[in-house]
C-alpha cells in the first residue's frame, strides 16, 4: 500500500477506537425525526409493525400512535446470562417520561407512544445517564387531541405484562379488556411486550374524582402467558406512573409515583387525582 495511504487509514482508525462508544454510533433512533411533523404526512401509526419483544396488540383506540423506531449498537443493550440481567438497558425519555429500552438481540426497538400537539422531545440515555442522542419536533397537525390528563406506566422488567387501570368520576373503568371510554377518552397506548408504556389519556376529563390503579398480571415468555413466579428476573419489578395535567401548555402539572410489584397479582392504588 501506498505510504501515504497507509498514514491515512491508520490516522483514521485512532481517531474511531477514540471516540467515545456513543460517538460511534450517534443516532440510533430512526423515527420519529426531529423539525416540524405533520402526523397526516409521516405518522407511521397505520403500519404493522413488530415491537420488542413481541407484536403490539391494537385494540382499537390505538390509531393515534407513533411509533418511536432505532437500533441500538452492541454496548447500549442489555445483556442477559441465564435469564438475569447482566447490564441495564438504556433510558428512553419522552416528553421528560423516562423508561427502559429494551431490544431484540439485533438491537432492534420499535415503541409505542402517544404525541400531542406541541413541542415533543426524544432523548435516548446510556447506563450511565448520558446522552447518546436528542431530538426535538413541532406536532403541527391542529386536528391532533390534547390530552387535559394523561397517566404514563413503565417498568424495568421486560418479560413482565403490567397494566394500567383507571376508574373514572362516573364509575367507568379503562384498562386492556375496554380501552375506550363512553364520550371519549382511554387507553392510548396498551403496551403488551416488555417495559411499556402503557398510556390513558382524555381531552375532556370529566369533573370528579379519577382512580389509578397498578396490576401486574403475569409474564410473557416462549410459550406467552404464564403466572410461573419462578421465571421472575428479579425478586422486585419497578413501575413508575406519571400524571400529566394540560400537557404540552403553560399549565402544564406533573406527578410521578415509584411503585414495587413483589409477585404476580399485586393490585396497587397509586393516586386519586380530583380534576
Amino acid at each position: 500500500m501506498n505510504p501515504f495511504l497507509s498514514f491515512l487509514f491508520a490516522a483514521w482508525l485512532i481517531c474511531c477506537l477514540a471516540l467515545p462508544a456513543h460517538a460511534q454510533n450517534a443516532a440510533p433512533i430512526d423515527s420519529p425525526q426531529g423539525g416540524w411533523n405533520y402526523s397526516g404526512m409521516v405518522d407511521k401509526s397505520a403500519e404493522t409493525a413488530v415491537a420488542y419483544p413481541y407484536n403490539l396488540i391494537d385494540r382499537g383506540a390505538q390509531q393515534g400512535r407513533t411509533l418511536i423506531r432505532g437500533r441500538l449498537a452492541r454496548h447500549l443493550r442489555a445483556e442477559k446470562k441465564e435469564g438475569v440481567v447482566t447490564r441495564r438497558p438504556p433510558t428512553l425519555v419522552v416528553n421528560g417520561n423516562p423508561m427502559p429500552l429494551y431490544s431484540d438481540e439485533e438491537g432492534r426497538f420499535v415503541r409505542p407512544y402517544a404525541f400531542g400537539p406541541g413541542s415533543n422531545s426524544i432523548e435516548l440515555l446510556d447506563v450511565n445517564g448520558k446522552s447518546v442522542q436528542r431530538l426535538q419536533f413541532y406536532e403541527a397537525n391542529p386536528t391532533r387531541p390534547r390530552a387535559a390528563l394523561r397517566a404514563i406506566l413503565s417498568w424495568d422488567d421486560d418479560q413482565a405484562e403490567v397494566d394500567l387501570h383507571v376508574i373514572t368520576p362516573d364509575g367507568q373503568h379503562a384498562y386492556w379488556a375496554r380501552p375506550v371510554l363512553n364520550g371519549g377518552g382511554g387507553m392510548d397506548v396498551d403496551s403488551v411486550d416488555g417495559a411499556g408504556p402503557e398510556i390513558f389519556s382524555s381531552i375532556a376529563p370529566l369533573r370528579g374524582a379519577y382512580q389509578f390503579y397498578v396490576n401486574y398480571w403475569g409474564n410473557f415468555g416462549s410459550s406467552g402467558y404464564h403466572f410461573d413466579e419462578a421465571t421472575r428476573q428479579k425478586p422486585i419489578i419497578t413501575c413508575r406512573i406519571t400524571l400529566i395535567l394540560h400537557e404540552n401548555t403553560p399549565s402544564e402539572r406533573r406527578e410521578s409515583f415509584v411503585v414495587p410489584l413483589r409477585k404476580i397479582g399485586d393490585l396497587t392504588h397509586i393516586r386519586t387525582l380530583v380534576f
